[in-house]
């Protein structure tokens, strides 16, 4: 398994991207990185100098790619805040009509698995985490501006409540917990935000 000529070194990150996610960085090792990537250890070591510094670059791509979609799907459109929101929602954890289950968030895998032991990966999951807390504010504060919800909503409280009812989600979803659970639990935590604004009174009502 000697390295290609042809080698793509942004194609093997996404291989590791795709391995790391499903088995967790613990579980992953050398030799497994070697066979999906067809790389000898020794030019496994040579592109990218070690396991973890391989994790990292697959952390960086996974945000790249798979949390930056999150984001733009939360991003403010024309829809409803709520109708927004639940539709987000829905898809991370696979309830979507257009989204298959899969293996969970690896940020949030990974956040579970190595908690805060290594520093490095901690700066990345927490960036990552900095970014649907920051996606979720713009959301909401669209949302009590355009009055879809409650004016004296708590933005802070708001965004950590929907925030740990994500990692919560991601987590049941990645042990195959019944999707109309998640859905009755993701429908809830919208109802906390407050009462939807009542339908203006039609002429000759």
């Amino acid at each position: 398994m000697a390295r290609p000529r042809q080698f793509d070194e942004h194609e093997a990150v996404a291989r590791a991207t795709d391995l790391f996610w499903h088995r967790g960085y613990t579980a992953t090792s050398v030799r497994d990185l070697g066979a999906e990537l067809h790389l000898t250890p020794s030019s496994l070591y040579r592109t990218f100098e070690d396991k973890h510094t391989l994790f990292l670059r697959a952390l960086d791509h996974y945000r790249a790619t798979e949390s930056l979609q999150a984001k733009e799907r939360l991003a403010v459109t024309d829809r409803p805040v709520r109708e927004t929101l639940r539709d987000w929602l829905l898809w991370l954890v696979g309830c979507a009509a257009d989204a298959e289950p899969g293996p969970g968030c690896l940020v949030v895998n990974t956040a579970t698995e190595l908690g805060t032991s290594d520093a490095e990966i901690r700066a990345r999951t927490e960036a990552a985490f900095e970014v649907t807390r920051s996606a979720l504010r713009s959301l909401l504060d669209e949302g009590r501006r355009s009055g879809e919800l409650p004016p004296d909503l708590d933005l802070d409280a708001a965004v950590e409540l929907l925030f740990t009812t994500v990692l919560g989600l991601r987590v049941r979803e990645r042990a195959g917990h019944d999707a109309g659970r998640l859905a009755a639990a993701i429908d809830f935590a919208i109802g906390a935000l407050g009462p939807a604004p009542a339908e203006p009174d039609r002429p000759g009502h």
